[in-house]
């Protein structure tokens, strides 16, 4: 699935900082997809990690919303990224768009995002569901194990998630991920009563949209 066309997006701002936007990628009426992507909270890493998974999203009907937030190295850290994240998503609602279903998907450090925005109290843009690709769920077990050189503790010393989601979840993790370990997503499955789909995977084929991972994704949403 190639990317897609900068052309077919539209630019909104949710704040003044130069990352607080988001992509908006127009589809059909299966719902509205939030898209968040990971690289450990690091301004390294931008939204352009989870256009594939947009330009699939869009062919299968929905409407993507791929979000960029303030990270490490750019102002980001807690509550920056935090805020930025809830105001991405509650933006929506400046929209115009059908807000029934709408869904985040995050990736790695987009991960525990999605499972922090989907226990928010009294959103503007409530979610209905969220999805977790391999997500850093647990921050503080990610500092015990030294995470990329434990940014955890740079991140978010004072950001765990505190209360699981009241919505269907689904914790989407590879038995052979190295860069976010399986622990994780089991551990947050057992505490929080969300879907756990483990599959003989690495870390990065969650953002193909042709790898089984991601048809898990598919397939969930689509129940």
């Amino acid at each position: 699935m190639p990317k897609p066309s900068a052309a077919l997006a539209s630019r909104h701002r949710y704040g003044p900082d130069a990352s607080q936007f988001g992509d908006l990628y127009e589809g059909g009426d299966r719902g509205i997809a939030v898209l968040i992507h990971g690289g450990f909270w690091r301004d390294r890493y931008d939204l352009t990690l989870m256009e594939p998974l947009a330009a699939d999203l869009v062919e299968r009907g929905w409407t993507a919303w791929n979000i960029e937030y303030r990270r490490l190295g750019s102002g980001g850290g807690v509550p920056e990224t935090l805020d930025d994240v809830g105001a991405a998503i509650d933006h929506l609602a400046e929209l115009g768009l059908d807000l029934a279903r709408v869904v985040a998907i995050g990736h790695s450090a987009g991960g525990h995002l999605a499972a922090w925005a989907a226990a928010r109290e009294d959103p503007r843009v409530p979610l209905t569901a969220y999805v977790s690709q391999a997500g850093v769920l647990d921050t503080k077990r990610a500092f015990e194990l030294r995470l990329s050189d434990g940014v955890a503790e740079h991140f978010l010393a004072a950001s765990p998630i505190e209360r699981p989601a009241r919505i269907p979840g689904l914790l989407v993790h590879g038995s052979r991920d190295d860069t976010v370990p399986v622990e994780l997503s089991e551990a947050f499955a057992v505490a929080s009563g969300a879907e756990l789909a483990v599959f003989d995977e690495d870390h990065f084929g969650h953002l193909d949209p042709s790898n089984p991972m991601w048809e898990a994704v598919i397939q969930w949403l689509a129940r």
